[in-house]
């Protein structure tokens, strides 16, 4: 399993990084993302303290990945919080998307689908096929989610992002430890949203853009 959408203390999730992390290699992955929600007032202050957890690196089977999830944040303002991340060391960038659960601020979706600073658009509720199509061609991923709540568009997520040829990957944003899941239970919830089982596959596998050589 690869996953690089998921939550500790520094945010809103429930364990510190270390339990976070011994979690995931329980649970078979090969490397995890952790990109706690983030605007301008805390993305120092996070990625400062998570990026300490690449330690495990050297003391588990996994690679670590320090990120964000830039959230909440009006679209004005996504692409100038994106090179932030960056410059302050995010190695991923996930943008919280319109998801039908919460009230996410309209174009969000719009502004980060035309982003390179951008890997992942997540849980992105009803997004049109002409941000797909923009998402493809500026290689941003959009997020099947294993998510309670935001997965109830990911039947659409699905099609839509099949139909516009954009790279889809499935992400649990896991808050608690039990929201961390098996690469088989990964292809279900792909599956789940309409996949054929190959296609399925292909999606899981398109998250080992993520691996460091």
């Amino acid at each position: 399993m690869i996953d690089m959408h998921t939550h500790s203390l520094f945010s809103d999730g429930e364990v510190i990084p270390s339990e976070l992390v011994r979690r995931a290699v329980v649970k078979g992955y090969r490397a995890i993302g952790i990109t706690d929600h983030v605007d301008f007032c805390n993305v120092e202050h996070v990625l400062k303290n998570v990026s300490k957890a690449k330690y495990l690196e050297d003391e588990l089977d996994i690679q670590v990945s320090v990120g964000v999830e830039i959230t909440h944040v009006p679209p004005r303002k996504i692409a100038s919080m994106a090179r932030l991340s960056r410059e302050l060391g995010a190695e991923v960038v996930v943008v919280h998307g319109e998801t039908i659960n919460e009230p996410v601020m309209p174009g969000t979706n719009a502004a980060t689908v035309e982003l390179e600073d951008v890997d992942i658009l997540a849980h992105p509720g009803f997004i049109s096929l002409e941000e797909a199509e923009i998402a493809r061609d500026n290689d941003v991923c959009l997020e099947i989610t294993a998510r309670k709540g935001h997965n109830r568009t990911n039947g659409h997520v699905a099609r839509i992002g099949m139909e516009a040829g954009a790279t889809l990957v499935v992400d649990t944003d896991a808050h608690s430890p039990d929201d961390l899941i098996t690469r088989d239970f990964a292809k279900m919830v792909a599956m789940g949203a309409g996949l054929t089982e190959r296609e399925a596959s292909v999606v899981l596998d398109n998250s080992l853009r993520f691996l460091k050589s």
